[in-house]
Order: C-alpha cells, then sequence, then structure tokens
C-alpha cells in the first residue's frame, strides 16, 4: 500500500512527536520529518525534491516564522503540497487568514485521531478537506458577514489614539512632530482601512478595537 508523507511544523516538541507518532499509525501516512518553526520548513524542504511531502500539519503560532507566513511561502513555491492548519487557535480570522494563505484544510489540536485520518485521507484523494465550522466560515466570509482583522502600522495607531482626544488634527501633527499634511494622509489612510467617513467612525472603531479605552 503506497505510503503518503507527512510533514509535522510544531514548536511544541512533545506535541509534535505525539502527531508523528498517531499519524504513523495510519495506513496510509508516515511522516517524513518534523520541524519547530516555519522557517526550518523552508530550510529542509528547498535542500532537495526528497524533502517534499505530500501533506504538511501546519501550527499557526509559531516563532521566527508563524504558519500564515509559512503556508503562503509553501503554496507559492510547492503547489503540488497540501497544507492543513493543526491549532489550538480557533478564532475566524486566524482560520481565514490561513485558508487564504493556501491552507486546503484546519483542524483543531484536540480533534480525534479518526478525524485526522480522514482529513488526510481526503486531502490527498480530493484536494482539501473543510469541517462543517470552516465551511459555514467560509459561506459567511463569502456573504461580508465576516469582519476580518485590519493591520494598522505603529504610526498609524499612535494617530488614532491621539485622534480620539480633543486635540486638533494640526495640534496631533506637532504632537508626532510630523507636517499637518502627513497627518491628513494617515487620516485619509485610516478612513479606508477601517471603512468609516469621520473622526467619530475612527473613535467608534478604537474603541470598539480595544486601541483606545474610555
Amino acid at each position: 500500500m503506497k505510503k503518503y508523507s507527512v510533514v509535522v511544523v510544531d514548536d511544541h516538541t512533545l506535541l509534535s512527536q505525539a502527531i508523528e507518532s498517531m499519524v504513523n499509525t495510519f495506513n496510509e501516512f508516515k511522516v517524513l520529518y518534523t520541524c519547530k518553526n516555519g522557517q526550518e520548513l523552508v530550510d529542509v524542504i528547498g535542500k532537495s525534491p526528497n524533502n517534499i511531502p505530500h501533506v504538511i500539519l501546519m501550527d499557526v503560532h509559531m516563532p521566527i516564522l508563524n504558519g500564515i507566513e509559512t503556508t503562503a511561502i509553501i503554496t507559492q513555491n510547492y503547489p503540488s503540497v497540501h497544507v492543513m492548519a493543526l491549532s489550538v487557535e480557533d478564532d475566524d480570522t486566524t482560520i481565514l487568514k490561513m485558508l487564504k494563505a493556501g491552507a486546503i484544510g484546519y483542524l483543531l489540536k484536540d480533534t480525534e485521531k479518526s478525524v485526522l485520518e480522514k482529513a488526510l485521507t481526503e486531502i490527498v484523494e480530493n484536494g482539501f478537506y473543510h469541517t462543517n465550522n470552516v465551511t459555514n466560515l467560509l459561506m459567511k466570509s463569502l456573504n461580508g458577514l465576516v469582519e476580518e482583522e485590519i493591520s494598522l502600522k505603529e504610526h498609524e495607531i499612535t494617530f488614532l489614539k491621539l485622534a480620539c482626544s480633543e486635540l486638533t488634527y494640526r495640534e496631533i501633527a506637532e504632537k508626532m512632530c510630523l507636517s499637518p499634511k502627513t497627518v491628513d494622509g494617515y487620516r485619509d489612510a485610516l478612513f479606508t482601512k477601517c471603512n468609516v467617513k469621520n473622526r467619530i467612525g475612527l473613535v467608534i472603531y478604537a474603541i470598539k478595537n480595544k486601541i483606545y479605552t474610555v
């Protein structure tokens, strides 16, 4: 019987070893190697074609290079490799980020052994595996019902906090040691990013996302 190769990427050694032992009990799968973070995976997989697996079980939060960044690199450079997230993170934003990076499935680490084997089998046979929760999340995302996390730069966060005060935009510019024109640029960029139309909208966004507390 053909053995499909699997790579486990997880920064927790004991957990990684446990996953490896579990996968090696499956009839059709065998762990090729394990990695402690995304950078180690990128380095190892690039050394030889023999290091390219059929499936990668990818943790999300790891040092040096996290699962989202690594998944994007792998799917771009090795399109034949199937990446499935295996994480403790179950929030919608993280799941969507992994799927958009190229993951073809998302499982939680407390998944039962039989479910993991089923997921791996469906991945090599059909090219993806989605739980009911992930399928529903994808439908919500397509219908615009999921609010995605917005990435703000440090200077934008600083401006946003000051915008919640009684300072005028000119006074904010002086406090940030910037020209009023530059601050106006920050303001307009945040209007677009946060999908708001005025300063009140920025304040509401900052409070809602706990950037500013009252």
